[in-house]
């Protein structure tokens, strides 16, 4: 089935088959579509990666935010935590096998934007 709009024999306009609950694009994008979401599972790509390296390589997020997502992302089970008995205590993150299912279309996402004219900078967006 497909949401379609349809218009009765008066002419007024209705859809027809929408989904109840969120498409794949909307479920998708309510899972990595938040600020920083696409950039920590990015850069943990190459191995596991401690906290205060991860809020240096993701410049402009505040490590509150970095915290509130890498929770978010633990949760679902994106990412893992693993709490280093070194002096002083760290924690590191690293992407888990589901998460790295991510990273197909996250590189795409990466070449399209690139691909981009310079005058669409996203800036405005922020």
């Amino acid at each position: 089935m497909r949401a379609q709009i349809k218009a009765d024999e008066n002419g007024r306009k209705r859809a027809v088959d929408t989904c109840l609950e969120p498409c794949p694009i909307e479920r998708g994008m309510r899972i990595l579509g938040g600020k920083w979401t696409g950039s920590i599972l990015w850069h943990l790509k190459d191995g596991p990666t401690r906290f205060n390296d991860l809020s240096r390589l993701i410049g402009g997020a505040s490590k509150k935010m970095i915290t509130e997502r890498l929770r978010q992302l633990e949760a679902q089970g994106l990412v893992t935590r693993n709490v280093l008995q070194t002096s002083p205590v760290s924690v590191e993150y690293a992407i888990t096998d589901l998460g790295k299912t991510a990273l197909g279309f996250l590189d795409e996402l990466r070449k399209w934007a690139d691909s981009l004219p310079a005058s669409i900078s996203g800036k405005d967006l922020q």
